[in-house]
C-alpha cells in the first residue's frame, strides 16, 4: 500500500517541481538580462538543489518498487535533461542548465566519480573472493571474455556517425567491449542480500565473480584510456601502460597496503580534530588517483584501488565508514548520476535506426553477458539452474556502466548518441536483473549442510567476540599479566584484530624505560598463532596480520587508559599483580585503571586462595557460570573463543539466585533452553561442552564446589555496580575470595547511574 500511495503522489511531486521552476523563471530571466547567465554561484546552487531533491525523490520511488536507488537518480537526470524538461520547456531548461553555465557543477560531478569509485572499492570484499575459491575465476574470465568480444565486434560495424573519430574504431571497440563486460557489484550484492543469499554458497560465488569482473574491468578501462590518450594503438606505449598498471597494482597490494593502514591508524590515534580519518582517506584517494594519472591511465583506477585498501584497513570502524558513505550518498551520487542523465538525450531514439541499434546493443550486451557467465558456471561444475542464476546476476551494469560511459564521453571516445545508447542499455539491463535473479534464486533451495552452516554463521554474527574490532591490553610483568597477553592473542589472532599493548611497570614517576615488552608480544603472538591455526584454512589469518602496538607505561593511571581509549577500542583487558585483596576485593590500582575505560572490560585476576596459573591445553576445562542474562552469554562466548584454539573444553554451570528456603520450580524448561542455546554455540565453535544445573544453595557455593573439581580457569559475566569503587556484586566477590587460579571477569559497560540486579 505504501508503494502504491507513493506512486500516486508522483504527479503531484512533478507538478511541485514544475511550480518551483516556474517561480525561478523570473529570477533566471533577470540574471540573463544583467549578463549573469554564466556559471554564477546562485545558478550553481539551484542546479545542486534540483539534482539532489529530484534525484532523491526518484531514488526513493525506485527503491520502494525493488529497484536500485541510483537508477532513480539517473532517471531523474534524464527527465531534467533534454529528454523531457528540455523538450517540454526548452527556454526554462536553457536558463537552469545553460550550456556555458555547467562548469562548477561539472567539477563536482567529476569529483563524484572518484568518490563513487572510492566507495565501490570499499565495498569490494576480497576476503569473500579468497573464501569462495577457484569457482568464481572461471565464471569471471568467461563472463568478461565473451561480452568483451561481442562489444568489440559490434563496434567494428557501428555507423561512422556514432563515433567521434572513425580512426579510433579500435579504441572505441576496446572501450565498448569493456563496457559490455563489466558488472555492478553494488546492484548484484543488493539483490543477493535482499534474498538472504549472501551466506549461501551460490550467493557468495555470484558476488565474488562480480568483484573480480569489476576489478578486471577497471584495469582494462585504465589501459584503454591510456591507448586513447596516445591517439592510436601502438605496441610500445601499450606495453608501457600495461607494465605501469601491473607495477601500480603490485605496489598497492604490498607496500601500499601497509602505508595506507599506517596512515589511517596514525590519524585515528593522534589527530584530535573532527573527521580527521575521513580527511586522510580522501587524501589517500587523491594521491593514488594522481599516481595513476601520472603513469598514463585514468584517475578512476587509483580511486578504486584506494577504496579497496581503505576498506581492508583493520582500524576502519563502521562509524567512520558510515560517515563517509553518508557524504557520498547524499551529495555526490545524486549530482553525478543526475549529470549523467542530463547528458543523455533519449529523444534521439525516436529515430528508428538509432532505436534499432540500441535494441541490438541491449541484446548483444544481455546475451553476451548471460552466455559468458552461464558457460563459466558450467565449467565450474555448477548445475543448469545455478548457471542460469549466475548468468542473471551478472547482467546488471547499473552505476558502474554509467560511470564508465561518462568517462568515455568526457574523453571523446564516445559520441553523445552512443553515450545515450549505452546509458539506455545500462538502465534496461539493471531494471531487468533483480526480478530475473529473484526468479532464479527461488528455485534453488539450500541443502541441509548449507542450512547448518548458514545458521552457525548467523549465530556467530550475534556473538560478543565476533563484534570486537580492536583490543586495548594493560598488563604488568607478573604471571597474570603474561597470561592475559596470551588470552588477548587467542581472541584477536583469528581475525587479525589490532591490539595495543600497554606494559605497566611500577617505578618512580620520573623513571624512564625504553625496554620493549618482548615477552608480552611473544605471548600475544603465541596465542594469535594458535587461534589462526584453529579455524578453517580459508579464514585463517597469518600472525603477521595481527597489528600490534606496544609501549611501556610508568605508573599508568585511569587518565592514561582514558587518553588511549579515545582512539577507539572494543574491549579493555587488564592483568596485573595483586589485583585482588585478601578479602576478595579489588585493589585501588585496578579500580583506577578500569575507571578510565567506558566500554566492556575483561579483568584477569588470581583468586584470593592463590594457586598457580595453569595452561590452557587439550583436556583442560574452562568453567563458566551462566544464568540466562546477556553478560553471562558474553562470558560463554568468550570462553568458547578461548577454548577452540587451545583444545580445552567448557563446562557451563547454570546457577540461580534462589535461597534454600524457596521452593524450586518443578519445570526446568527455562534453564534447559539456556543450556541448549549454549550447546548450539559450542557446536559452532567446535568445542566440547558439559552442562549442569545447580539450583540449591547460593550461586557462589555452587561455583566454588564445581571449581574445586579441577578447572583451568573460571570465566564470569559480571555487571559493575554504581559507585566509585569497582564492585561486581556479592556472587563475584565471594568467588574471587574463595576460589584459586585465574578468574576472568567479562564486565559490561561501567555505569554510575543505576543499580543493576545481581548476576
Amino acid at each position: 500500500m505504501t508503494k502504491i500511495l507513493s506512486l500516486r503522489r508522483l504527479p503531484l511531486i512533478l507538478l511541485a517541481g514544475a511550480g518551483l521552476l516556474a517561480l525561478m523563471q523570473p529570477w533566471a530571466a533577470g540574471a540573463v538580462e544583467t549578463g549573469k547567465s554564466g556559471p554564477t554561484e546562485s545558478m550553481f546552487v539551484l542546479q545542486i538543489i534540483l539534482l539532489i531533491v529530484v534525484g532523491r525523490v526518484f531514488g526513493e520511488i525506485f527503491q520502494r518498487i525493488g529497484q536500485p536507488a541510483v537508477m532513480g537518480q539517473l532517471v531523474a537526470g534524464i527527465l531534467l535533461g533534454p529528454t523531457l524538461f528540455g523538450w517540454v520547456w526548452p527556454e526554462a531548461h536553457e536558463l537552469v542548465f545553460p550550456v556555458d553555465g555547467m562548469g562548477m557543477i561539472d567539477a563536482v560531478a567529476k569529483l563524484g566519480v572518484l568518490m563513487l569509485l572510492l566507495l565501490t572499492g570499499m565495498e569490494t570484499d576480497l576476503k569473500l573472493v579468497r573464501k569462495v575459491g577457484a569457482a568464481c575465476f572461471s565464471i569471471s574470465i568467461s563472463g568478461v571474455l565473451v561480452p568483451f568480444a561481442c562489444g568489440y565486434t559490434l563496434a567494428q560495424f557501428l555507423p561512422a556517425d556514432l563515433l567521434p573519430e572513425t580512426s579510433q574504431r579500435v579504441v572505441a571497440g576496446l572501450f565498448l567491449g569493456t563496457a559490455l563486460s563489466i558488472s555492478s557489484v553494488k546492484i548484484v550484492a543488493m539483490v543477493i542480500r535482499e534474498m538472504n543469499f549472501m551466506r549461501r554458497n551460490l550467493g557468495q560465488i555470484i558476488v565474488s565473480s562480480a568483484i573480480i569482473e569489476d576489478t578486471i574491468g577497471w584495469v582494462i578501462i585504465a589501459v584503454t584510456f591510456g591507448i586513447a590518450t596516445n591517439g592510436k594503438l601502438e605496441l610500445v606505449p601499450l606495453a608501457t601502460t600495461v607494465a605501469s598498471v601491473l607495477a601500480f597494482m603490485l605496489f598497492s597490494f604490498t607496500i601500499g597496503r601497509r602505508i595506507v593502514f599506517t596512515l589511517i591508524r596514525w590519524t585515528n590515534d593522534f589527530a584530535e580534530s573532527e573527521y580527521a580519518v575521513i580527511s586522510m582517506i580522501l587524501a589517500i584517494m587523491g594521491a593514488m588517483a594522481l599516481i595513476t594519472d601520472w603513469i598514463g591511465v585514468h584517475t578512476v583506477l587509483g580511486a578504486f584501488v584506494a577504496g579497496i585498501l581503505v576498506g581492508e584497513s583493520p582500524i576502519l570502524t563502521d562509524h567512520i565508514e558510515g560517515e563517509l558513505r553518508g557524504v557520498i550518498t547524499a551529495l555526490f551520487a545524486p549530482v553525478f548520476f543526475g549529470m549523467a542523465g542530463l547528458s543523455a538525450d533519449l529523444t534521439v531514439l525516436l529515430d528508428p535506426g538509432l532505436a534499432l541499434l540500441t535494441l541490438g546493443l541491449i541484446l548483444f550486451a544481455s546475451i553476451g553477458k548471460f552466455g559468458g557467465a552461464f558457460v563459466g558456471g558450467k565449467l565450474a561444475g555448477m548445475s543448469w539452474m545455478e548457471s542460469v542464476a549466475i548468468g542473471c546476476g551478472m547482467n546488471a551494469r547499473g552505476s558502474t556502466e554509467v560511470i564508465v560511459a561518462s568517462i568515455g564521453l568526457a574523453m571523446g571516445i564516445l559520441s553523445h548518441d552512443l553515450f545515450t545508447m549505452i546509458v539506455t542499455m545500462a538502465v534496461v539491463t539493471t531494471l531487468a536483473m533483480p526480478p530475473m535473479l529473484r526468479w532464479a534464486l527461488r528455485r534453488l533451495p539450500a541443502a541441509e549442510d548449507e542450512k547448518q552452516r548458514i545458521d552457525r554463521e548467523a549465530l556467530d554474527e550475534r556473538g560478543f567476540v565476533a563484534k570486537l574490532e580492536r583490543l586495548l591490553l594493560a598488563v604488568d610483568d607478573s604471571a597474570v599479566g603474561k597470561f592475559t597477553a596470551y588470552l588477548a592473542g587467542l581472541l584477536g589472532g583469528a581475525s587479525g584484530m589490532p591490539t595495543t599493548l600497554l606494559r605497566l611497570k611500577a617505578g618512580a614517576a620520573d623513571e624512564k624505560s625504553d625496554e620493549v615488552p618482548e615477552a608480552h608480544l611473544d605471548e600475544i603472538k603465541k596465542g594469535a598463532k594458535e587461534s589462526a591455526a584453529a579455524i578453517e584454512e580459508g579464514d585463517a589469518t597469518a600472525v603477521a596480520k595481527v597489528h600490534l602496538t606496544a609501549r611501556t607505561e610508568i605508573q599508568a593511571t585511569g587518565k592514561t587508559i582514558a587518553d588511549e581509549a579515545r582512539k577507539g577500542y572494543s574491549m579493555l583487558l587488564v592483568g596485573i599483580r595483586n589485583a585482588v585483596t585478601s578479602k576478595g576485593g579489588f585493589s585501588k590500582r585496578l579500580n583506577d585503571l578500569t575507571s578510565g575505560f567506558e566500554g566492556p572490560a575483561c579483568i584477569v585476576a588470581k583468586g584470593a586462595a592463590g594457586g598457580k596459573t595453569p595452561k590452557l591445553e587439550a583436556g583442560s576445562i574452562i568453567l563458566v557460570p551462566v544464568n540466562g542474562t546477556e553478560v553471562s552469554r558474553r562470558a560463554i562466548d568468550l570462553a568458547l573463543a578461548l577454548a577452540r584454539p587451545t583444545g580445552a573444553g567448557v563446562r557451563a554451570l547454570y546457577v540461580s539466585n534462589e535461597s534454600r528456603g524457596q521452593r524450586n520450580s518443578v519445570s526446568l524448561r527455562r534453564e534447559e533452553a539456556v543450556l541448549k542455546d549454549i550447546v548450539t554455540m559450542a557446536d559452532r565453535y567446535g568445542v566440547g561442552i558439559e552442562t549442569a544445573i545447580r539450583k540449591r544453595g547460593s550461586p557462589h557455593d555452587a561455583i566454588c564446589r564445581e571449581a574445586a573439581k579441577g578447572v583451568a580457569m573460571i570465566v564470569m559475566g559480571v555487571t559493575p555496580r554504581s559507585g566509585d569503587e569497582l564492585f561486581f556484586g556479592e556472587t563475584a566477590a565471594a568467588v574471587v575470595e574463595r576460589c584459586s587460579g585465574p578468574i576472568v571477569m567479562v564486565a559490561a559497560v561501567r555505569t554510575r547511574l543505576e543499580e543493576p540486579d545481581d548476576d
